[in-house]
C-alpha cells in the first residue's frame, strides 16, 4: 500500500493501514488539515467548499468520508458529483466558495484516488500553502464543530453545463465553423468522467457525428489511463475505422488531452499545447509558459508570432504563477495540458477540445497537416531510482559542475542546454528518483543525449 503526501495533495492507495494507504482515517485527517487552514483566512463565519469527483471505483466510499468530514467540521458542502477537475475549478469560481476539493487520482491505475486541493481562485495551493497543511495534519491542529454549528450539504449537478455554456461565450470558439465541418469524431474517455462531459461538449459545438469508445463512467479502466501513445491502441483503430476527422483522449480527471489525427497516429502530447497556443496566438498577441520539461516547440512559435516564451518550475501551479507574471495568453504543460486564461487558470480538455476543433474548422486543414505545420522535437522521459540513503543533491551538483560552461537553469533541479538540444533533471518530491527529460530534433539523439546524462550517475557514482 501507498501513501503519498505532498504540496499538491495527498494520494494512495486504497485500503491498507492507516499511514500506510488511503484510507478512511487518512481522508478524515487530511479533510481536517485543509478545512482548518482554511479557518485561517476566515476565522468566523461559515466556510463553504465544492467537492467533484472522478469516477474511480473508490469514488462513492471517498467523496461520502471527505464531505461528512466538512459537515462535521462545520463547512457547508456543495457537492457537484461526477464531474472534471476543471469543472471543479470553475465551480468554485462560480459558487463563491473558500476552497474546492477534486477526488481523483488523474491518471493513476483504479486502486489509487487522492485528494487535490484548491484554494478560493479554484486553483491549486501554492507549495507554502501544501506544506502548511501537511504542518496540520501531522500535529493535529483541528477541532470540529458541535451539533449547533454543523455545515450544511447541497448537491449540484449542472456545472458541467455552465462549464460548456462558458466555454461557448469564448470569442475563440466558433460552433458555426464547426457545424459547417460537418466533423466526426472518436472520444476515449477511459471509463471516467470524460465520457459524460465530453458528448455533451460536442454535441454543443455543433459536431455533425460522435463516436463514443470508453464512455461509461464506471471507473473500471479498459487501458491504463494515462494517455500516452502506447496506451492508445483502440482509438488510434477506431479513428480509421470510422473515417473520423480527429479522435480525442482523456485522462480520467479530464485535465490532460491527447489528440489522434485522421490518418489513426497519435498527434504527440506535447503538440496538444502547441497547437492551440499557435491558434490563439493567431487572434491575439502575448507570451506563453509551459514548465522546463516541456518542448522547445511552444518557444519557436510563440517567438514566430511576436510573443515571448517563459518557463516555469514543473508544476501547474508553477505554470499558472508564471502566466498571470508574465500575462501570457495561453500556457500548460506538455502532458496534453492547456491553461485558457481567458476561461480560468487551470489545465482543462475541454476548452482545448473547443479551441481545436475551430482552428480545424477554420483553417480547412486535415489534422495531419497542421501537425506538420510544426517543427519536430521529440522528448526522450527517463528515471534513475536511488536508495533512501544516497544524497541526491550532491549528485545534482556534481552534473552542475561538470555542465557549468553550458547555458543552464535551477529554478526546478537544472535543466541544461546543448545548443538545439537540453535536457532537464530533477528529482521527485516523494521518493527517491531522479527524472531525466531530453529534447533533440531526432528520437534517436534525444535517447543519446539522456544515455549520456545516464553514465555521468554511474561514473559519479563510483567516484563517491
Amino acid at each position: 500500500m501507498t501513501l503519498i503526501k505532498s504540496i499538491s495533495g495527498i494520494r494512495g492507495t486504497i485500503g491498507g493501514k492507516a499511514g500506510n494507504g488511503l484510507t478512511p482515517v487518512d481522508l478524515v485527517k487530511f479533510t481536517s488539515a485543509y478545512t482548518a487552514f482554511l479557518k485561517l483566512a476566515k476565522p468566523s463565519g461559515k466556510l463553504k467548499v465544492v467537492v467533484g469527483r472522478d469516477a474511480r471505483i473508490s469514488g462513492t466510499m471517498v467523496n461520502n468520508v471527505v464531505t461528512g468530514t466538512l459537515l462535521g467540521m462545520g463547512v457547508d458542502v456543495l457537492d457537484i458529483g461526477l464531474t472534471t477537475t476543471p469543472t471543479t475549478e470553475i465551480a468554485v469560481i462560480d459558487s463563491h466558495a473558500n476552497g474546492g476539493i477534486i477526488l481523483t487520482a488523474s491518471h493513476n491505475p483504479k486502486q489509487w484516488n487522492a485528494l487535490k486541493l484548491l484554494n478560493d481562485q479554484g486553483e491549486f495551493l501554492s507549495a507554502v500553502d501544501g506544506n502548511h497543511i501537511l504542518e496540520i495534519a501531522e500535529k493535529g491542529i483541528y477541532d470540529f464543530a458541535g451539533v449547533d454549528n454543523l455545515g450544511q450539504y447541497q448537491t449540484d449537478d449542472s456545472y458541467i453545463e455552465k462549464h460548456i455554456a462558458q466555454i461557448l461565450r469564448l470569442p475563440l470558439v466558433d460552433p458555426e465553423a464547426i457545424r459547417h465541418s460537418n466533423f466526426r469524431v472518436v472520444i476515449d474517455a477511459v471509463n471516467s468522467t470524460g465520457g459524460i462531459a465530453i458528448p455533451r461538449l460536442l454535441k454543443a459545438l455543433n459536431v455533425a457525428q460522435i463516436d463514443l469508445l470508453y464512455c461509461d463512467p464506471t471507473g473500471h479502466f479498459p487501458h491504463n489511463p494515462e494517455p500516452l501513445p502506447e496506451h492508445l491502441q483502440d482509438i488510434c483503430e477506431a479513428v480509421v475505422k470510422h473515417k473520423a476527422d480527429v479522435g480525442f483522449v482523456v485522462d480520467p480527471d479530464v485535465d490532460r488531452l491527447a489528440i489522434i489525427n485522421e490518418t489513426g497516429e497519435p498527434f504527440g502530447e506535447e503538440y496538444t499545447l502547441v497547437t492551440i497556443a499557435d491558434y490563439v496566438l493567431q487572434h491575439v498577441n502575448g507570451n506563453t509558459v509551459s514548465n522546463l520539461s516541456s518542448s522547445q516547440a511552444l518557444k519557436v512559435i510563440t517567438e514566430k508570432a511576436g510573443g515571448t516564451y517563459f518557463a516555469a518550475a514543473v508544476g501547474e501551479v508553477n505554470v499558472v504563477a508564471m502566466m498571470k507574471e508574465k500575462n501570457a495568453v495561453v500556457g500548460g504543460e506538455g502532458n496534453g495540458g492547456v491553461i485558457y486564461p481567458d476561461l480560468h487558470y487551470g489545465r482543462d480538455a475541454l476548452v482545448g477540445i473547443a479551441l481545436f476543433l475551430t482552428y480545424l474548422a477554420r483553417s480547412g486543414k486535415k489534422c495531419s497537416v497542421i501537425r506538420h505545420q510544426y517543427p519536430d522535437f521529440f522528448i526522450s522521459k527517463n528515471k534513475v531510482e536511488f536508495s533512501p540513503e544516497m544524497d541526491i543533491d550532491l549528485i545534482l551538483n556534481a552534473i552542475s559542475d561538470k555542465y557549468k560552461n553550458y547555458p543552464n537553469t535551477t529554478i526546478d533541479g537544472i535543466k541544461i542546454h546543448f545548443g538545439q538540444e537540453w535536457v532537464h533533471l530533477r528529482r521527485s518530491n516523494t521518493e527517491p528518483i531522479v527524472r531525466i527529460y531530453a529534447e533533440s530534433d531526432m528520437a534517436s539523439k534525444a535517447d543519446n543525449l539522456a544515455k549520456k546524462i545516464l553514465n555521468d550517475f554511474k561514473e559519479i557514482l563510483q567516484e563517491l
